[in-house]
């Protein structure tokens, strides 16, 4: 409970009547700008007796008495001014306005509260940089990436393609509260890594995900495969050979041999670029041929065995084999395919084939079955012999009850 002593108004008082008056709660919030932006300040009173609000800076100079404005800085807006609230806007905030700002009610014993000002100042534009332009596949290196003047300090991460990476952080002051921030990071880097970008991510309050990035340029020693373009199966004495080396790296391969492991080229092989050619083959041939490539950064290379068999006797069966065929002997002795899909497709058409003429036979003789005599069946029983039935049935007698045979 407050007391509130009011003026004597007369002339026989000699006394200051005091009364009692209900408590007054002041309110303000603590109020946080990015540098260049505009904040309010806002100074709120419940259960106001009419009794006076005015707003100081950090200096305690009145900035705003009721609505009017003591302070000659005209960024310093009044946007609403009652009874019950002092609300006032000050623009194009700089480092130098933060600070805290005093909400002051007029009763007795006066009430403040208080509003710190906070200034956030973002960093400047970020640079990365990098120790070297291009390097070798195998080899470190090393990125740098620098946020410079924010308030507060930002922070830094690194992230290289989809891969976060770990960088060291040193923090400077500087005046007035700024920093300086930079991180380093170290790795090494493979061929797969040459075009992938290196990002640096700087977060600060002020502002989010402020990113900048370098893409890295790595070298690496060329990659070699040999290619059969001829013959596409075996190789035999009197055919021909036709090999195609093919080499990729960075920088592009400036140089491609091709020897014999252990042995001499033959003396008519003929080299053309990344072909080697050698016709008339004969087993005299037989070994290891290499392609080698090399550039600034290395050499490899990739091998061909070469096996020459005899020359056929017969038309072979045209055969067909990958191109990509490293060794010559690949296949040989190999078991031919049989197809017993087809073998026992043709064994099921003959089953079906014979049944189907047995049951046209069976129905065929059902159809045509007969009735005959013979010769003694004709007069057999009016005859004391064979030769009397014999000579009865010649004379054509018929007999009701006859004898009869069948044939099944």
């Amino acid at each position: 409970m407050l007391v509130s002593c009011l003026k004597c108004h007369c002339p026989v008082c000699f006394f200051c009547l005091c009364r009692a008056v209900d408590s007054q709660n002041l309110a303000t919030d603590n109020v946080t700008v990015i540098e260049g932006e505009m904040a309010t300040i806002s100074c709120r009173v419940r259960n106001n007796d009419d009794s006076v609000i005015q707003l100081l800076n950090p200096n305690r100079q009145t900035i705003y008495f009721r609505d009017v404005r003591p302070l000659k800085d005209s960024r310093f807006q009044l946007v609403n001014f009652s009874d019950n609230e002092l609300r006032v806007s000050l623009s194009n905030v700089s480092l130098a306005d933060e600070g805290r700002y005093v909400c002051q009610l007029y009763t007795d014993p006066p009430q403040e509260a208080y509003a710190d000002i906070t200034v956030l100042v973002p960093p400047g534009s970020s640079i990365i940089d990098s120790r070297e332009d291009v390097v070798s596949e195998g080899n470190e290196t090393e990125f740098t990436c620098t946020a410079m003047g924010s308030k507060p300090a930002a922070s830094i991460r690194w992230m290289k393609g989809e891969e976060e990476l770990t960088g060291e952080t040193t923090v400077e002051e500087m005046y007035d509260r700024m920093f300086t921030v930079t991180s380093r990071v170290k790795f090494s880097v493979t061929k797969d890594d040459d075009g992938v970008p290196v990002e640096c991510i700087v977060d600060h309050p002020a502002v989010k995900d402020l990113l900048v990035q370098r893409h890295l340029e790595v070298l690496y020693k060329p990659e070699v495969k040999i290619v059969v373009t001829y013959p596409e199966g075996l190789t035999r004495e009197g055919d021909h050979l036709d090999l195609t080396c093919i080499a990729e790296g960075k920088p592009h391969p400036h140089q491609i041999n091709w020897l014999r492991v252990d042995e001499d080229v033959p003396p008519h092989a003929v080299v053309t670029g990344s072909d080697l050619y050698i016709e008339n083959l004969n087993k005299s041939y037989n070994g290891t041929y290499r392609c080698v490539a090399s550039n600034a950064v290395g050499e490899a290379y990739d091998d061909y065995i070469l096996y020459v068999y005899d020359a056929p006797t017969t038309i072979p069966t045209p055969t067909t084999n990958p191109v990509n065929t490293q060794d010559s002997r690949a296949g040989e002795g190999a078991p031919q395919k049989i197809d017993h899909a087809v073998i026992g497709g043709v064994v099921a058409v003959v089953m079906f084939a014979i049944l189907c003429a047995l049951i046209v036979l069976g129905r065929y003789f059902a159809r045509h079955k007969g009735t005959y005599f013979t010769h003694e069946a004709k007069g057999a029983d009016d005859a004391a012999d064979a030769d009397t039935a014999i000579i009865n049935a010649e004379g054509g007698h018929n007999n009701t009850d006859e004898k009869k045979e069948y044939y099944i």
